[in-house]
């Protein structure tokens, strides 16, 4: 049974998750961020301020990070007040951002060596489905971890896929993330033809998606984004797209397979960085494209 659950990381997605957590869990919920604003809010839902990592770890017995990458989840880990130092048997830490296979491997050696446990549980969908509670999450554990997990995971996903040992929902989650930036380059490619011999892009896209080129990313990043030119910040921006590619990259390496499609989406997404365009919704590489293409 869990006596408290921790949260680190409240950001655009990680306030919701957590706000569903404090909800639905019907146990108490401790939240550690360096913005106070965040904090304030969810102290609404009743969540808990945790003033340090010690004194996270010492009131919860779960802490779940969304934090934005691999080097985060490892700063965090880490040091003299990081959370390996304050683990031990009562612990299970869960990694929910995405990071680099061998290193949720690695770190969970670690905790394994205080006596803890450790989840890779990687999110997918949108804010709004954080909201919602309907993400979809990707979890390597051992089984008897998942099992302890699944209903907590359970308050802000519809979701929940056991994809095996800790690793294997980063591999997935990786994957996942790759198959959709090539997906969207596809798009990208495809809009701007479409305009340039003179079909309406929005005829373009809507038929589409009534035929066997539907998909998540037509309907959401094509349809959303593109199609109105909107690309904010504060959105999963195309520094954090580039660092999910390049997990991609390093993963195909270490199994010795080349990836042509997956070079691509990272050579483009450097070059929409390179535009000034690093802290937009990533989709704002159909820029990019359209300015690549010249009469």
């Amino acid at each position: 049974m869990t006596s408290a659950i921790g949260f680190i990381g409240l950001g655009v997605m990680g306030e919701p998750m957590c706000r569903n957590l404090a909800r639905k869990s019907g146990v108490p919920v401790f939240g550690f961020d360096r913005a106070d604003a965040p904090l304030q809010r969810l102290a609404e839902a009743g969540v808990r301020r945790a003033a340090s990592l010690a004194e996270l770890a010492r009131q919860c017995d779960v802490i779940f990070m969304a934090l934005p990458s691999g080097k985060h989840v490892q700063a965090v880990c880490d040091g003299d007040d990081g959370l390996i130092t304050h683990a031990d048997g009562r612990h299970t830490i869960v990694d929910l951002g995405t990071s680099p296979v061998e290193a949720s491997r690695q770190l969970a050696g670690r905790f394994a060596a205080k006596g803890a446990s450790y989840a890779d549980a990687p999110i997918a969908r949108t804010r709004q489905a954080a909201e919602q509670g309907t993400l979809s999450v990707m979890v390597g554990a051992d089984l008897d971890v998942f099992n302890r997990l699944q209903p907590l995971i359970a308050t802000f996903a519809s979701d929940i896929t056991h994809c095996g040992a800790v690793g294997s929902g980063q591999v997935v989650k990786i994957l996942n993330n790759m198959v959709l930036m090539q997906t969207v380059v596809a798009l990208a490619e495809a809009l701007e033809t479409a305009k340039r011999a003179g079909l309406d892009a929005k005829l373009l896209f809507d038929t589409l998606a009534k035929g066997s080129a539907d998909s998540f990313a037509l309907r959401n990043h094509g349809m959303k984004a593109m199609l109105p030119g909107d690309f904010p910040a504060r959105a999963f921006s195309t520094e954090y797209a580039r660092k999910d590619i390049t997990y991609a990259l390093d993963l195909a390496k270490s199994v010795h397979i080349k990836l042509q499609g997956a070079e691509l989406a990272d050579k483009l997404l450097g070059e929409t960085i390179d535009a000034g365009y690093g802290d937009l919704y990533w989709p704002v590489l159909a820029r990019v494209i359209k300015a690549s293409h010249t009469d």
